[in-house]
């Protein structure tokens, strides 16, 4: 049997850098930290998106045994409240821990998350993969309200129905790249009634079908934004952008899927930065009224 302590030495051989990490963050459907926003505010949120980012690459793509390296990122969150961690992410997660007075749960339902990729590649109904979205996207929304200090029950549950459909709207966006990781997060059910399955996924271009299910699942994702969108208009100041931007973030994308009639196999739909701006401006003119 492997010693426990090699098993830790080849998982952090498999954990990418900062650099590596962060430079996803320009290929989000919403602004990660909007440079508009207050130093301190944006280097907070830039530390949760890191631990964030770097917990999914862990878990889509490190070489080796991912779950070693998710049980190393564990260790590490650890050592961010109460030593020195060894990673860069991490060193700067533990400045905004301390700042923020942030719990650990939400960073361990991240990581729970990813152990459940590596077992679970698919889910049956939309409830499950709401289940699932609760560990994987809804955190991050719960970190972000406590960062500016205005987390409340009505607020957390406003926020989880934003991520959600922010997680939903990627899914819809990476079925391909989903499936080459062996994951389906488009409900078996919902492919079941519209007659699709995996052949649907790896085609050249989006079949009826799949186009249907597709479709099915931004309206549903429309509808949670819509659900949080009182959260917007709760707020005030650099948290009521902050916020709008993610749900900004969300519509455009949403309305890039339909201008490119879902298709996301031959393409890659994603709207331009003026579009965005525009969502986000509207998100804000409509939390004023």
């Amino acid at each position: 049997m492997e010693d426990p302590t090699t098993q830790q030495a080849q998982a952090r051989s498999a954990v990418p850098d900062a650099d590596a990490v962060m430079a996803r963050a320009g290929g989000e459907n919403f602004p990660v930290a909007p440079r508009w926003l207050p130093v301190p505010h944006r280097a907070h949120l830039l530390a949760i998106y890191g631990f964030a980012r770097l917990t999914d690459e862990l878990g889509d793509s490190a070489p080796g045994d991912r779950l070693a390296a998710l049980d190393w990122l564990e260790l590490e969150l650890e050592a961010a409240y109460s030593g020195t961690p060894e990673h860069e992410l991490m060193r700067e997660l533990a400045k905004t821990i301390a700042a923020c007075d942030l719990p650990p749960e939400p960073f361990l339902r991240l990581i729970e998350a990813n152990r459940s990729d590596q077992v679970v590649r698919s889910y049956e109904r939309w409830r499950d993969l709401m289940d699932y979205c609760a560990l994987s996207a809804n955190p991050v929304g719960e970190l972000v309200l406590r960062v500016f200090g205005l987390a409340s029950a009505e607020r957390i549950r406003q926020s989880d129905a934003v991520c959600s459909a922010l997680q939903v709207v990627e899914h819809c966006q990476d079925i391909r790249e989903d499936l080459t990781r062996g994951r389906v997060y488009l409900p078996l059910e919902d492919l079941a009634r519209h007659r699709c399955n995996l052949v649907d996924i790896e085609a050249p271009s989006v079949s009826p079908g799949l186009r249907a299910v597709l479709e099915l699942e931004c309206t549903r994702a429309s509808a949670l934004l819509d659900e949080g969108r009182p959260l917007i208009a709760s707020l005030r100041g650099w948290p009521r952008v902050a916020v709008a931007g993610y749900v900004g973030g969300g519509r455009a994308a949403l309305s890039a899927l339909a201008r490119a009639n879902f298709e996301v196999l031959a393409l890659t739909p994603l709207p331009s930065t003026r579009r965005v701006i525009g969502s986000i401006l509207r998100a804000l003119a409509g939390a004023r009224r």
